[in-house]
């Protein structure tokens, strides 16, 4: 959300930036936000009168009773009771435009960072460097879900009959590869000077409203019914929620947080063959990385959060490429953001794993996260990557390490989580 100081001062650079992301019909909020808040200030300014006036004419009562002036005294009552009516008025009806006005600045994008390339949709991101050499090896890689089924690795019709499409049963060794991949994120950024969290798995809906945009939240959240409560998509939601409406002090920024948990959305996409196996679910299982920093840092911490992302799967043997969102594709919190695409053999193409964003003070002026300096509290900047999203990195780690016999090699990296297997075979 845009503070309302800045929309009054730069409309046109507010509107320039709804076209940059092609929203054109959110044009008109702009005007909207303007003259509710010109009516906003304007009963304010009235109310802040009546009450200089009540303030007057109380002053003149006291004066008069002392002078026993009962009659005129209590005629100045009577106009008293009259500016108490009007302000009773005033105060719910600057109450409700405020609603207003804060639901329409909700809907009005963030200010896209210089950097982002302009386009519509996805098909406009831009390639800003590959890590790793893409291979193609000369027998043929299955698709996922056949090399995890050789494995006795999943079991999606029993989930089918307990839950559902989208759900699915990991089973053995892949289970267990599974698990350790998520281990290893975990102390990876540990190393990386993280703090480790385990956060809640359900956030009420003001922290929803505070991380994300109406439009996310329909597509992706499940509503616990009768309860304000919602699955997080992310443990993201729920780290920010944690700071909300607190001041951190200076000293402690940057906060750097890492967090695992449990992930749950609606949407499970397009029909068709990756619909069969692991890529698009309901549930899945998440490392996340979040860092509460000063405005001044934020860009920094951006680009270390998804090089980290590279490292990780560069350090399981993923070729992995970096992609710079376009205006068109950004939520409306971003400021900037870049997905990592981890190289897939079988599809003979990249394919998204992770995405890093910046969203500048969006989300700790929805939620209230400041910090405090000698000159007074200040709106804190907010961050967020993907360390590991898996099923999808467990794909990337099954086709990039498949052998011809259908084995699979275990990353060095991994071994350790694995009880030192070096090599997953395929049950007969």
């Amino acid at each position: 959300m845009l503070d309302i100081k800045f929309i009054r001062e730069n409309p046109e650079i507010v509107k320039e930036n709804i076209k940059k992301k092609f929203q054109e019909k959110k044009l008109v909020l702009v005007d909207e936000v303007i003259s509710l808040d010109i009516k906003i200030r304007d009963l304010k300014q009235k109310g802040d009168n009546l009450r200089k006036e009540r303030n007057d004419l109380s002053g003149k009562i006291g004066m008069l009773m002392r002078e026993k002036k009962v009659e005129e005294a209590n005629a100045i009552k009577a106009q008293v009771v009259e500016v108490n009516k009007e302000l009773a008025g005033i105060e719910p009806a600057v109450e409700e435009l405020q609603k207003e006005l804060r639901e329409k600045m909700l809907v009005i994008p963030n200010i896209i960072d210089p950097s982002v390339p302009i386009g519509e949709d996805d098909s406009c991101n831009v390639e800003n460097q590959k890590y790793g050499e893409p291979f193609v090896p000369e027998y043929e890689i299955p698709y996922h879900a056949d090399i995890v089924a050789a494995l006795n690795g999943v079991d999606k019709e029993a989930a089918g009959r307990t839950s559902g499409n989208g759900f699915y049963y990991l089973m053995g060794d892949i289970a267990r590869l599974h698990s350790a991949m998520l281990s290893y994120a975990r102390d990876f950024m540990i190393d990386k000077g993280f703090t480790y969290c385990v956060p809640p798995f359900m956030i009420r809906s003001d922290v929803v409203s505070g991380v994300m945009s109406f439009e996310e939240m329909d597509a992706m959240m499940y509503k616990i019914e009768g309860e304000d409560l919602f699955l997080i998509g992310t443990s993201e939601h729920s780290m920010i929620g944690k700071f909300k409406g607190q001041i951190i002090p200076e000293k402690e920024l940057p906060l750097t947080l890492t967090s695992y948990s449990p992930c749950f959305r609606k949407e499970v996409g397009a029909h068709g063959l990756e619909e069969r196996g692991l890529y698009r679910v309901h549930q899945f299982e998440k490392q996340e990385m979040v860092v509460i920093c000063k405005k001044e840092e934020s860009m920094d911490w951006y680009n270390k959060m998804w090089s980290y992302t590279v490292e990780f799967f560069r350090s399981l043997d993923v070729p992995v490429r970096t992609l710079e969102c376009c205006s068109g594709d950004l939520a409306d919190l971003k400021v900037k953001s870049c997905d990592i695409e981890a190289w897939s053999p079988r599809q003979k193409k990249y394919f998204e794993v992770g995405s890093c964003s910046t969203l500048g003070d969006a989300q700790a002026r929805r939620l209230g996260i400041k910090s405090k300096d000698e000159n007074g509290t200040y709106l804190c900047h907010t961050l967020n990557n993907t360390v590991l999203a898996t099923p999808r990195g467990l794909i990337a780690v099954l086709e990039n390490n498949y052998n011809a016999d259908g084995s699979i090699r275990v990353p060095k990296a991994l071994q350790p989580y694995m009880g030192g297997k070096e090599l997953l075979t395929p049950k007969k």
